[in-house]
């Protein structure tokens, strides 16, 4: 069951989207690429968070934003607003991911790089997100994938299997394998 998020205001509205974003959508259908741009401002963090944990590359999920804002604009006047704009615009990005995934044809590089950006001396805390970002990293591509959209963005698993041209059954045995494979990783 989607819960409704309030947004600056308190007001709530579908799926968490703001009603300030909706006017601003409203406005980029007519071609107002100021509005879009308000929309990228918006919407572009969630974006390249997805976008870097199912590729665990920061010039990837960089080029995959990048590419999912350009076939959002694109494809603007098609949103029918059937979901919120969040929700069609992940879905944008989680198709070019996999795109990319399968362009390369072979497994995708994971970089080390966001560990070495951290000081020396960071907290425990910080060192236990690190190995949680790395044992993810190091998922297979298909567990990871279901991974991010399931466990760490939410979505149901329906939702992801369709992102991901996954039976729901393979979803939740992919999820399921995923949290086993972080739980040995993490206990190790």
């Amino acid at each position: 069951m989607a819960v409704a998020k309030a947004d600056k205001t308190g007001q709530t509205g579908k799926d968490g989207e703001q009603s300030e974003s909706r006017q601003i959508l409203a406005q980029a259908r007519q071609g107002d690429t100021q509005a879009f741009q308000s929309l990228y401002e918006l919407y572009s963090g969630r974006v390249y968070a997805v976008c870097l944990r199912m590729t665990g590359d920061c010039g990837l999920a960089e080029d995959c934003t990048q590419e999912a804002f350009i076939k959002a604009w694109r494809k603007l006047s098609s949103f029918r607003g059937d979901s919120a704009f969040g929700t069609w615009l992940h879905r944008i990005a989680v198709n070019e991911v996999l795109t990319m995934q399968r362009r390369s044809g072979r497994e995708i590089r994971y970089l080390e790089a966001v560990g070495e950006t951290r000081s020396a001396e960071r907290s425990e805390k910080a060192g236990d997100t690190l190995d949680i970002e790395s044992a993810i990293l190091k998922l297979p591509v298909g567990a990871r994938n279901v991974f991010v959209l399931c466990g760490i963005h939410g979505y149901q698993h329906n939702e992801a299997a369709e992102f991901l041209g996954l039976a729901p059954g393979t979803c939740k045995a992919q999820l399921h394998r995923a949290r086993r494979l972080l739980k040995m990783r993490l206990e190790a």
